[in-house]
C-alpha cells in the first residue's frame, strides 16, 4: 500500500469540488430535504400525540443522521469509480501503478469525507431546528459511527463490483443499493415490527443492531454489548467477503477487458 498513491487519489477527488463547487449541492441537499421531512414529521407527532409518544420519537431525527453516514460511505466508494467513468479516466488509472489496495483505501477514506461533511451539518441543523443532539448517546456514537461507515464501504465496494461486471447499464446500482438493504435495516422502526421473514433478514445486516442501539441508548443511556458484538462481527464477514469479490471481479475485468466497455462509452 503506497500512502503517496492514496492522498494522489483523494486529492484528484478533492479537485473536483474546487473546480465545480456546484458538486456541493448534492452532498447537501439530499440529506437536507430528508432531515426537514423527518424532522418536522417529529414535532408533528410531539405536538400531536400527547404524552402517548414521548421524548423517544426523536429516534427519527437520529436515524435520519446515522443513515446517512452509512449511504455516504457507500457513495465515497461507487461514485468515486463512477467519476472516473465519466471523466474517461478509469483506463489511465488502471494503466498506473495503482494497486488495487490503494484504490480502495482512497475510496474508504473520500467516503469518510463525504459522511463527514453531511453528517456535520445535519448535526448542526438538527441541534438548531429541533434540539436533537446526537452527541447525547455518548461515547456509544464512535463505535455506531465506525460500524455504519465499515458497512457502507463493503456496500460500496459490491454496487462498485457489480457495475463492473454488468457495465455502464449497471451504474444506477451506486445509487440504489444502499435502499435494496433499508427496509430491513431498522432504520425508522424496530426490528421486532418487522414480519418474521424480515426479520431473519434483519438480523443478518450489521446495522440493525447499531440502529436499535441507538433507540436504546437514548431511551436508557445504557447498550447491552450484544448489539456492538454483533454488528461488528457482522461486519467483518461483510467487508472480508465484499473485498474479496470486488478483487475477484477485476480479475475477471482486467482479463476480459470488461474495463475498456466504459472507456467506449
Amino acid at each position: 500500500m503506497n500512502f503517496h498513491v492514496i492522498q494522489a487519489l483523494v486529492l484528484r477527488y478533492l479537485f473536483l469540488y474546487t473546480r465545480t463547487p456546484v458538486r456541493l449541492v448534492e452532498l447537501i441537499f439530499w440529506p437536507l430535504v430528508n432531515l426537514l421531512v423527518w424532522g418536522y414529521l417529529t414535532l408533528f407527532l410531539q405536538q400531536h400525540a400527547g404524552e402517548g409518544f414521548p421524548y423517544q420519537i426523536t429516534y427519527l431525527i437520529g436515524a435520519v443522521i446515522l443513515w446517512d453516514v452509512l449511504f455516504r460511505a457507500q457513495q465515497g466508494v461507487a461514485i468515486f469509480f463512477l467519476e472516473d467513468v465519466w471523466s474517461r479516466n478509469l483506463l489511465n488509472i488502471f494503466a498506473a501503478p495503482v494497486t488495487t489496495l490503494d484504490y480502495l483505501v482512497s475510496t474508504y477514506a473520500v467516503g469518510m469525507l463525504r459522511a463527514s461533511v453531511t453528517v456535520s451539518i445535519l448535526t448542526l441543523l438538527s441541534l438548531v431546528l429541533y434540539s436533537f443532539n446526537i452527541f447525547e448517546v455518548g461515547w456509544y456514537l464512535a463505535p455506531f459511527v465506525l460500524n455504519l461507515l465499515v458497512f457502507g464501504w463493503a456496500l460500496g465496494m459490491i454496487s462498485t463490483a457489480l457495475i463492473v461486471r454488468w457495465g455502464p447499464a449497471a451504474e444506477t446500482l451506486a445509487w440504489a443499493t444502499p435502499f435494496f438493504i433499508q427496509p430491513f435495516a431498522a432504520v425508522f422502526y424496530p426490528v421486532e415490527g418487522l414480519p418474521p421473514v424480515m426479520q431473519a433478514v434483519s438480523k443478518a445486516l450489521p446495522c440493525s443492531y447499531i440502529f436499535e442501539g441507538m433507540r436504546e441508548v437514548l431511551r436508557s443511556g445504557h447498550l447491552a454489548g450484544h448489539e456492538l458484538v454483533m454488528a461488528t462481527g457482522l461486519n467483518v464477514l461483510y467487508l472480508i467477503g465484499a473485498g474479496l469479490f470486488f478483487v475477484h471481479i477485476m480479475k475477471i475485468a482486467r482479463r476480459g477487458g470488461l474495463l475498456t466497455k466504459f472507456a467506449s462509452q
